[in-house]
């Protein structure tokens, strides 16, 4: 049970890093209790529609016999962070959140753009959920929850930080393709 819970906060982190930045962003830009829920509200939605299609692929997955198949898709976190690693350094969570904007609710703008950036998600999570049984999974999906609490948490108190945003988007770049790496071999 330590094993799945270690295994649940460590994906966690590594899949949702980059949500820092944008909920960070988000935080800092909106002002207002109901401001707020939106956004929390939005990134429990797209990380629910993430775990929901990972759990359909990943049980889509389960039933090819050959278990070097699923070995690997640990490729694909591999992919990931050498893709991360090796891209060019550009702005464009700032350019999703200004074509977010054109949704008419905060929620759903903040979901778009959560499923909208969550291909990491689904490339960590469905070798992750193919590989352990149904109540790792429900272990594994408590954790998520609790830790997309303490994500946005965390964000709304970063976002009241002068020139946080900075010193996270300088190491981002570092830790996402380091953990997405490891995790692939993994």
């Amino acid at each position: 049970m330590i094993t799945t819970i270690l295994t649940a906060i460590a994906t966690y982190i590594a899949t949702s890093i980059d949500y820092l930045i944008i909920l960070v962003i988000f935080f800092s830009r909106e002002k207002g209790k109901n401001s707020m829920k939106g956004v929390i509200l939005g990134q429990y939605l797209g990380t629910a529609a993430l775990v929901i299609f990972s759990l359909l692929a990943a049980y889509g997955v389960s039933f090819i016999p050959q278990s070097w198949i699923i070995g690997l898709l640990g490729l694909i976190p591999i992919a990931l962070g050498l893709r991360v690693l090796f891209e060019k350094e550009e702005e464009e969570e700032e350019e999703i959140i200004e074509s977010t904007r054109k949704f008419s609710s905060l929620a759903l703008s903040m979901m778009a753009l959560t499923i909208a950036s969550g291909g990491d998600n689904i490339g960590i999570y469905v070798p992750l959920f193919s590989s352990i049984n149904s109540s790792e999974i429900i272990i594994t999906l408590c954790i998520y929850f609790l830790l997309t609490a303490i994500l946005c948490t965390v964000s709304y108190r970063i976002a009241k930080i002068k020139y946080v945003g900075e010193t996270i988007e300088k190491y981002k770049r570092i830790l996402v393709p380091a953990v997405f790496i490891v995790l692939g071999l993994m």
